[in-house]
């Protein structure tokens, strides 16, 4: 099996090393192309204004000088003349994504665009809620998880969103197939400051936000202990609303 391994954190990152020495067990085809440097927080996004340069890091390890969608999107179509992978492995994520958070999540999205590129794809993510964390949680329990992952046909157009909890491995309580939870963004801080030219700036905050702890939800398996499987589909469409909107218009 050829994986090949991404992230949003940057080739450095200690999270994309664990999983490279995860990665190694399931295969020894395996191979890494992840962003130069960390592009948390970008989302799904491309970039289309300014040149996307591949550096290499040793064999079978690249970085690319732009976001999580640019690694694998350049990966997979300069990297794999031969065969493409069977299998995109995005993380271990430095921090959980839960709920909402997916919309916004560099590892989410380079999954995303694996399964835009019809390849099976899997991301890792690592709760960190309490200082001086570890991924012990994601070291010990990763590779259980994913070898049933593997092993299951995956539909076009979807991937598997991955979070361990944030506590000691042998306090992990097993692992929950989970719906996505959502997220009260309502109170989020704006830090407001000025710049050593006398010029305003703001830094959005980064604190706990509020958890909506719906029952059967990604947010509540973590919370409790467990680590949370979330199925995910690119397909954006409300389909309960296709039909009343259908109708507006007809009338």
């Amino acid at each position: 099996m050829r994986i090949l391994l991404t992230n949003d954190d940057g080739i450095h990152a200690p999270g994309l090393a664990v999983l490279e020495a995860i990665a190694a067990t399931l295969s020894d085809d395996v191979w890494v192309c992840a962003p130069a440097e960390e592009q948390s927080g970008a989302g799904h996004s491309l970039t289309l204004h300014q040149p996307v340069r591949l550096r290499t890091y040793g064999e079978k390890r690249f970085a690319v000088t732009g976001t999580p969608t640019d690694a694998v999107n350049l990966g997979l179509r300069k990297l794999f003349a031969d065969r493409k992978p069977d299998l995109v492995i995005s993380g271990i994520n430095a921090g959980e994504n839960l709920a909402d958070d997916i919309t916004y999540s560099g590892t989410i999205s380079a999954a995303m665009e694996a399964a835009l590129a019809g390849i099976p794809a899997i991301a890792l993510s690592q709760a960190m809620r309490e200082r001086g964390a570890t991924f012990a949680a994601a070291e010990s329990w990763a590779a259980r998880v994913l070898a049933p992952l593997i092993e299951v046909p995956m539909a076009k157009r979807t991937l598997v969103n991955v979070n361990f909890p944030d506590c000691p491995a042998e306090h992990v309580k097993g692992v929950r197939v989970v719906r996505q939870g959502f997220h009260d963004y309502s109170r989020g801080s704006l830090v407001e400051g000025t710049d050593p030219r006398g010029r305003s700036y703001y830094w959005f905050g980064l604190e706990e936000m509020e958890h909506t702890l719906d029952h059967g939800t990604d947010l509540e398996a973590v919370a409790e202990g467990y680590v949370a499987v979330t199925p995910l589909q690119l397909d954006l469409t409300n389909h309960a609303a296709l039909g009343t909107l259908a109708d507006r218009f007809a009338e």
